[in-house]
């Protein structure tokens, strides 16, 4: 048996913040796999929706603790259905990758991350993370506020795409072939091009009159 995690904040008013992409590709599994629908598991602090990916059992949860809590439900849940943490799977937002990329390791540390945090005290450092980069505001004294707004139209577009992509890939997580993985969801939503950066305040574009007028 398998866990599936997405990480998020509970509540409408999170909903579709970049902190919650986690949250939002469990459903996009829910649904396209067939699964049960999601439960409410109080004692677990999650909601959880049992189901079949291929010939394997997954239990998909969503922790319904806050972020910074979320090892609390990590931990609750792999000691109700008796599987070790190299069987969790988490998916989570990442501010070190550009918008749109995708990257699956096993262990490492937090990276700043307050949900991954919290994992590694309840659960230890081994298992898998689908990190999902949403782009960094630039200050750290932004990020609070950049991870807990939404989603702009604009990048509504994209994120849209590398859910489903992740949800129709998962299969190939769960028989070691992690690379193919990222492979088949590169091909299916490709990262959006990167902005060109803005020119500093003091730098004079070519288009102006040095006058200002």
């Amino acid at each position: 048996m398998y866990v599936f995690a997405g990480l998020g904040n509970p509540g409408a008013g999170y909903a579709k913040n970049r902190h919650n992409i986690g949250y939002l590709v469990a459903d996009a599994i829910a649904r396209d796999h067939g699964f049960e629908k999601f439960r409410s598991r109080s004692r677990l602090s999650a909601d959880i929706a049992e189901g079949r990916i291929g010939d394997a059992r997954v239990a998909l949860l969503k922790p319904t603790t806050f972020m910074n809590e979320s090892g609390r439900a990590l931990g609750a849940v792999l000691r109700y259905y008796k599987v070790e943490p190299a069987a969790l799977i988490v998916f989570h937002d990442e501010l070190d990758l550009a918008p749109g990329k995708l990257r699956v390791r096993l262990g490492g540390g937090s990276a700043g991350h307050n949900g991954m945090r919290s994992a590694i005290a309840h659960i230890g450092a081994d298992f898998w993370r689908v990190r999902m980069g949403i782009g960094h505001p630039g200050d750290k004294d932004l990020v609070t506020d950049y991870v807990l707004s939404d989603f702009s139209k604009a990048e509504s577009l994209w994120v849209e795409k590398l859910v489903d992509a992740a949800s129709e890939a998962a299969p190939l997580l769960l028989h070691g072939e992690k690379n193919d993985f990222m492979t088949r969801v590169a091909f299916l939503a490709p990262p959006p091009p990167r902005p060109s950066p803005r020119p500093r305040p003091n730098e004079e574009s070519e288009d102006e009159p040095e006058d200002g007028i």
